[in-house]
């Protein structure tokens, strides 16, 4: 089976088309769906074997970044949102939609009432537009089960400095292999936090975070700007590889087999 994507977009999205040729080249088909369609019924959120929330400024982040969606997703569609998550469907969060799962309280775990975390203004602040290495670590979440190679891509985003509530939740965290994506240098140890490696100032250098199940990933960076060689910024310099595809490739083949 091809499992059919519903692409999110809001007024604002503008990494709809990216999303929507990465996962047309792992084996998916894709569909860039306005919330009003969703909101007058043209669309069916049970029509989708995947879900994704792109990145850009839904909503012009009016209230903050990824607030107004984070809204939509916990009132006027909690419902739909809630059974596409329990039935074990894969869902991933790029950026603005990383911003807006976590803000909803939909990661990095269900608490709808009492988000346990929050990505705020990066450490430096400033808006970050530089390429990073990721290293992918969660054997829980469906989207990077099996990467061994590390990931290149860009950020581009003033508030990806991911935080909790209480610190000691990064240990829940860890023990949960919830961690699914960190920040590293180019060789692929850890950053450390040292900037430019760690852009955003995020604690315990993490990029990316899972649900406890390990079908929903909300992540910083842009995978969705690295699936072609050419993207690359040296690549005809000879530095290939290291892509993003991969993880889009895993979420759908996680999908086909549901």
């Amino acid at each position: 089976m091809q499992p059919h994507v519903l692409i999110l977009h809001a007024d604002g999205t503008n990494r709809d088309l990216e999303a929507a040729r990465a996962f047309e080249l792992a084996g998916a088909r894709p569909e860039i769906v306005h919330l009003n369609q969703l909101r007058a019924r043209e669309k069916s959120w049970r029509d989708y074997q995947i879900l994704a929330l792109p990145g850009g400024f839904s909503y012009a982040d009016t209230l903050g970044a990824g607030r107004l969606l984070a809204l939509d997703l916990k009132t006027y569609f909690a419902d739909e949102t809630r059974e596409f998550i329990s039935s074990g469907k894969p869902v991933i969060g790029i950026c603005n939609g990383f911003q807006a799962l976590v803000k909803s309280g939909i990661l990095p775990i269900s608490n709808l009432q009492s988000p346990i975390s929050t990505l705020t203004f990066n450490e430096r602040g400033h808006f970050e537009c530089r390429w990073v290495t990721l290293v992918p670590q969660s054997h829980t979440c469906v989207w990077t089960r099996g990467l061994a190679e590390p990931i290149e891509c860009p950020v581009a985003h003033g508030e990806g400095n991911f935080v909790l509530r209480d610190p000691a939740l990064l240990d829940a965290l860890r023990a949960n292999d919830q961690s699914a994506l960190i920040y590293a240098r180019p060789d692929g140890s850890p950053a450390q936090n040292a900037y430019p490696f760690n852009p955003n100032g995020s604690i315990a250098d993490i990029a990316g975070v899972c649900n406890p199940q390990g079908n929903v990933l909300g992540l910083m960076p842009h995978p969705e700007d690295h699936v072609v060689a050419y993207q690359h910024p040296r690549w005809t310099r000879g530095e290939r590889g290291r892509m993003g595809l991969k993880l889009f490739e895993n979420g759908v083949r996680y999908a086909a087999q549901l």
